[in-house]
């Protein structure tokens, strides 16, 4: 495509050299660039892409989207711009023809529920004979592949392209989260989402290269809502107000306590699901959900409310979600011929353990024992609250490490320790993950709901100087088989 097709309607403050070059290749890796490249300098977290000009000329680029100034050579062509994260959105969606605006796109924000609902609406959705693509924590899912996920929102290149993908595949709609670095990063620049979600807001991803405090943490969120045609917001989230006034495009509400477009009444709760009728402007009637707890409702609710703002009939959200499975929430893990229950779950924020293990302790035949850490390089601040929550709800609990990246996991477990030293709860530290899941399964006895938090889906687990393969299910066989 011609550079000159590619910059079409970019705020670009200087352009240097002939735009009448056609570009073979967009790439913010100099190391990929190939003749007739348009390399785009991102000035990252680690590293500066305006340092690396050079190599990527040398690998054959013929055009530059800069933020700096910098020397121009011969038969280089120079475009400045404000902001080479948005530019990169900018030509990516050009480059592949704006391939978003043939399906629906549906985007989730916010910090908790993302994943859940995303693969709730896909199921919702499939019901109703569509294919859709999900792009999100997990995985990036589109009829039968599945590539495993290397961020929540990929660069805006990157997800161009899988959009593309999804598009030549024949998708009728794509899911996906929306983290709120994504928005802050424009790695969802220059896209109109059919419907944008927000689920809730709490404390997270505050501090170090991700958000200095909560405003900002709230503004990033929010500007899905100047991207997305209508919005869908959790009436109950105490940022709800802001959210709303902050709008951009028309919204609808969904909730439990305060009144709303899309609500639940008569919620029943049981040990591996939940029921309740809903409320529409649409449809309603009764639902059940084969994922347990309170939080299962609101997730219910807002796959519901883009279902039926996408003119999906009630059978639809019905089907969708009766015997729905989400890798990593309140997942069971296999243990054959043991009296015990293993669960895993995603939860690593204060909010998040407080609703699973609460969840779990209502039904728990015998004893809730808890196993969790929390991620170096994080917020601090959660540390003692995930403690003391522990402490409070479990009969036991089971202080490790959870990526502890370029921490010292045992001053993170210490920062945990304060926490859980401010209740009555019983505890042990064993910094080993996979030993903290030995003994916790060495101690299970009849009737025990062992919860394994933090990790969920993710198969890795992350150290100072290196990252192993670390998957919770292979770990529990594992345990199992030597117990034999």
């Amino acid at each position: 495509m011609k550079l000159s097709k590619l910059i079409e309607g970019l705020d670009i403050l200087k352009i240097e050299g002939d735009v009448d070059k056609e570009i073979s290749r967009i790439v913010y890796d100099s190391r990929r660039a190939v003749p007739g490249s348009l390399f785009v300098c991102i000035d990252g977290f680690k590293t500066d892409g305006h340092k690396y000009i050079q190599s990527a000329m040398d690998n054959g680029a013929v055009a530059f989207l800069v933020q700096k100034d910098v020397p121009v050579l011969e038969n280089m062509t120079v475009i400045k711009v404000p902001d080479t994260r948005y530019a990169l959105a900018h030509v990516s969606a050009a480059f592949f023809e704006h391939p978003s605006e043939h399906f629906t796109l549906i985007g989730v924000t916010g910090t908790k529920g993302k994943t859940t609902v995303t693969y709730m609406i896909k199921s919702i959705l499939e019901q109703a004979g569509q294919t859709v693509g999900l792009i999100g924590t997990v995985a990036n899912i589109i009829g039968s592949e599945r590539i495993p996920a290397q961020r929540t929102t990929p660069e805006s290149l990157d997800l161009q392209e899988m959009f593309s993908n999804m598009k030549e595949k024949g998708a009728d709609a794509v899911v996906m989260e929306v983290s709120s670095q994504g928005l802050k990063l424009n790695r969802v620049g220059a896209i109109t989402f059919d419907v944008g979600v927000f689920t809730n807001l709490s404390e997270d991803h505050i501090g170090g290269n991700e958000h200095p405090d909560m405003e900002d943490y709230l503004k990033s969120k929010i500007k899905l809502f100047s991207m997305s045609k209508r919005g869908l917001i959790n009436i109950d989230s105490e940022y709800a107000g802001r959210v709303l006034a902050e709008s951009r495009c028309p919204c609808m509400t969904f909730g439990i306590e305060n009144k709303a477009d899309v609500y639940a009444e008569d919620i029943v709760t049981h040990a591996d699901s939940v029921e309740f009728t809903v409320k529409t402007p649409w449809f309603g009637g009764r639902v059940k959900v084969s994922v347990p707890g309170r939080f299962t409702v609101y997730n219910a609710l807002a796959a519901i409310g883009v279902a039926g703002m996408l003119g999906m009939g009630f059978e639809h959200a019905v089907n969708g979600l009766k015997n729905i499975h989400i890798p990593g929430r309140a997942e069971i893990v296999p243990t054959p011929g043991k009296p015990y229950t293993v669960m895993i779950d995603y939860a690593h924020t204060p909010d998040s353990l407080r609703n699973i293990l609460s969840t779990v302790k209502e039904f728990v035949p015998n004893r809730l024992i808890s196993v969790f850490g929390c991620g170096g390089d994080r917020d601090r601040g959660k540390r003692p609250q995930m403690g003391k929550i522990s402490g409070e709800i479990a009969d036991f609990t089971i202080i490790t490490s959870d990526n502890p990246r370029t921490e010292d996991p045992m001053a993170i477990i210490r920062d945990i320790e304060e926490g859980i030293k401010q209740t009555d709860g019983q505890y042990i530290i064993i910094e080993d993950r996979t030993e903290a899941i030995r003994y916790a399964m060495s101690i299970a006895k009849e009737g025990d709901i062992i919860v394994l938090a933090g990790k969920g889906h993710e198969t890795y687990q992350i150290f100072k100087d290196k990252t192993i393969h670390y998957d919770e299910r292979e770990i529990v066989k594992e345990i199992l088989e030597s117990m034999e």
